[in-house]
């Protein structure tokens, strides 16, 4: 299995069997690009930078062969307009995509600020193996062999995605949602999610466009 990790929050996850890309958003410079190449998507949650709206649109109506998959809250309307390409799914949802088993976890994104909403989130373990939370730092609650962290943001904090990883207890971990980290901060969050008296396992820091064998 191989995993790229792309700017910010999107990834890649293809083996011999399928492929899938996990929330193409507008942070991702390369995202329509990745969209107009991918037959599956599964989109985490509603804000820009985990979707690319415009982009999927338009390879949804290019592209009868590109399936979607994500919350009611972000692929609702979509739904309507492509009724056999996109699916809205909930916590607790399996399915196949792109030739890959998927389950659906979490439900919220994480606090914001106590006076706003909170947004639907789900989280997607794609067979069985490497886990994307979106913007959540809640634990799956099942068995996670690679676990992506998100690091940055205005509701993420380091102490959380500590939390996080001792939570799910994975035998891997790595970096996501960086976008709004400087090379300070990024060397920041290696050196505060190393291996060490907060989590077993070094929470690894990936270039855009970096991929890595799982």
């Amino acid at each position: 299995m191989r995993l790229t990790k792309h700017a910010h929050a999107c990834v890649e996850i293809s083996t011999d069997d399928g492929h899938v890309l996990i929330d193409p958003g507008v942070y991702a410079p390369k995202a329509a690009e990745l969209i107009a190449e991918t037959d599956a998507i599964l989109l985490t949650h509603e804000h820009p930078d985990h979707v690319h709206a415009e982009a999927i649109l338009a390879a949804l109506a290019a592209r009868p062969g590109l399936r979607v998959w994500g919350p009611a809250a972000v692929v609702g309307e979509w739904v309507a307009r492509f009724p056999a390409q996109v699916v809205a799914v909930a916590p607790g949802d399996a399915f196949g995509a792109g030739g890959l088993d998927v389950t659906v976890h979490g439900g919220l994104h994480a606090v914001i600020h106590p006076d706003l909403p909170r947004f639907v989130n789900v989280g997607y373990l794609v067979d069985g193996r490497i886990y994307h939370p979106g913007d959540s730092y809640e634990a799956p609650g099942v068995g996670v062999e690679v676990l992506l962290v998100p690091v940055s943001g205005p509701w993420a904090r380091f102490g959380d995605a500590a939390d996080l990883v001792r939570a799910v207890a994975p035998a891997r971990a790595i970096q996501i949602h960086d976008a709004m980290l400087s090379e300070i901060g990024i060397a920041s969050a290696t050196r505060f999610l190393s291996a060490g008296a907060l989590v077993k396992v070094d929470v690894e820091h990936l270039a855009p466009g970096e991929s890595v064998e799982i």
